[in-house]
């Protein structure tokens, strides 16, 4: 992508205009989505995670019944 600054135009509005340009062409989304790659996770890591945050999130809940937490 090329843009010219047009003769007698602004700094800001010149950067604006590509900024506008920027953000139409989804050139930003694209660089954001790859700049973090995932890792691939075997489905059985997912479970045991799965398991373990739900374990976890009954002990919080247990806490604070008890009244340990708030």
């Amino acid at each position: 992508m090329e843009i010219k600054r047009r003769e007698g135009e602004s700094v800001n509005s010149f950067l604006y205009r590509f900024n506008k340009k920027i953000r139409q062409s989804g050139i930003l989304l694209e660089a954001k989505k790859r700049r973090r790659k995932d890792r691939n996770v075997s489905k059985r890591k997912r479970f045991n995670s799965a398991i373990y945050r739900a374990g976890k999130k009954k002990e919080m809940e247990k806490a604070k019944k008890a009244g340990v937490m708030q």
